[in-house]
């Protein structure tokens, strides 16, 4: 029995994806549950799993081509997979047998392919075995090659152009070599919502800094203790960031909303995008109702979205909406940067290295571990005044992070 291949259901947020990798091409035997084709969207790669045993009969989007929503990929035969295998494990006396026989039943082929059917297969290069006969007792008609060969003039010219869109063009004069690769769709999508934001919304930056000494002597006086409480779960500085982002959310709610239109939408939950490296880019999965987690449970959340990007397994849904966003460009080395909003969001919070620098503290110079913060924000949506002491209050709190059990 033939099963449709379909495209995954697409949210409304996604309009389509692109067949990314074929991990199966025709014939190739697959297991129930067995990765059969990569659908890169503007977010995530979605993998789609083969619904029963069987065998790849066709395929009908190649690599490189737009789908949309539950739209056909190709076919597959069910339950010839075991056959395959069962072939492959035949003892060698039987597979003496098969080969024995097989004169004898090819001598007999007219019973099963007309001579007319034969001749055009012949003309066309097609193999008769490899074409599902319709005829009566399994016959392959004529009409069943003609079939055939106009399938195999489609095949090749889609083919091509799939992989010429993708295909990586090298060239060079000497030793002046470039390589020209096309863009994936999440770096043109990615692409495409930065230059949207610069130009449709009136962005600024507000800078400050932040001493670290309280939160990096907490956290290395209680790291262990910690970590064997909360089953493995390690203490980093991005729980407390959140902590103190979503602390100073409730007492500036305009730097938690958006703007829909001619309307204002205040958020009544913190939802929180943390940035998130990946090999195909920037990800930005959501920790959702980030205002009542706890540190455990933000640093669990951080730390399985990580592996989840490393491995290509972020959902949609896992990356959909965020009222707000932290970015961490200090795992890289940076020390200051003006992240860029991501819209709807009305504001970000940057992080940023951790160095040691002079400060002068009660009329002493002293030493002291120092991150420089940036909040880009909607000045559309948030004054100047109401961005700056949104950030004044997140240094307050990481400063003393006594105040974030208190508060205060």
């Amino acid at each position: 029995m033939a099963i449709d291949i379909n495209a995954p259901t697409f949210p409304e947020s996604v309009a389509d994806g692109t067949v990314a990798t074929w991990h199966k091409k025709p014939g190739d035997a697959v297991k129930r549950d067995e990765l059969i084709v990569d659908i890169e969207t503007d977010k995530v790669v979605i993998e789609v799993l083969a619904e029963a045993d069987g065998v790849i009969a066709e395929i009908v989007k190649n690599e490189g081509d737009t789908v949309l929503s539950n739209e056909l990929l190709g076919r597959l035969t069910e339950g010839a997979a075991a056959a395959a295998p069962a072939a492959a494990s035949a003892p060698a006396d039987k597979k003496e047998e098969s080969a024995a026989a097989a004169p004898a039943a090819s001598g007999d082929d007219d019973q099963i392919l007309s001579p007319a059917a034969r001749k055009l297969a012949e003309e066309n290069g097609i193999n008769p075995n490899s074409i599902s006969g319709s005829g009566k007792g399994g016959r392959v008609t004529k009409e069943d090659v003609v079939a055939a060969v106009e399938a195999k003039k489609n095949a090749p010219a889609a083919k091509p152009a799939a992989a010429a869109a993708s295909a990586p063009v090298t060239t060079a004069a000497g030793d002046r070599v470039e390589k020209r690769v096309p863009m994936t769709r999440l770096r043109a999508k990615v692409a495409e919502r930065l230059v949207e934001a610069q130009s449709n919304m009136a962005m600024l930056t507000t800078f400050n800094e932040v001493d670290m000494t309280e939160v990096m002597a907490l956290r290395s006086k209680y790291k262990d203790l910690f970590e064997k409480s909360h089953n493995g779960v390690r203490l980093g500085f991005m729980s407390f960031f959140v902590k103190a982002a979503t602390e100073a959310l409730k007492r500036y709610p305009a730097v938690n909303a958006s703007i829909d239109g001619s309307d204002i939408v205040y958020h009544g939950y913190a939802d929180v995008g943390v940035a998130v490296s990946s090999d195909r880019g920037l990800v930005v999965p959501v920790l959702r109702n980030a205002e009542s987690m706890t540190l455990a449970e933000i640093e669990n959340g951080i730390a399985t979205y990580g592996k989840k990007a490393r491995d290509g397994k972020l959902s949609i849904d896992e990356m959909t909406g965020g009222t707000f966003t932290i970015t961490n460009g200090g795992t890289f080395g940076s020390m200051m940067s003006t992240p860029i909003v991501n819209p709807p969001q009305a504001a970000i919070l940057g992080m940023h290295n951790i160095l040691q620098r002079p400060m002068a503290i009660n009329g002493q110079v002293v030493i002291r571990p120092m991150m420089y913060l940036a909040l880009s924000y909607d000045h559309r949506l948030i004054d100047g005044k109401e961005a700056v002491t949104f950030l004044v209050t997140i240094k307050n709190l990481l400063e003393d992070p006594a105040r974030l059990l208190l508060d205060i």
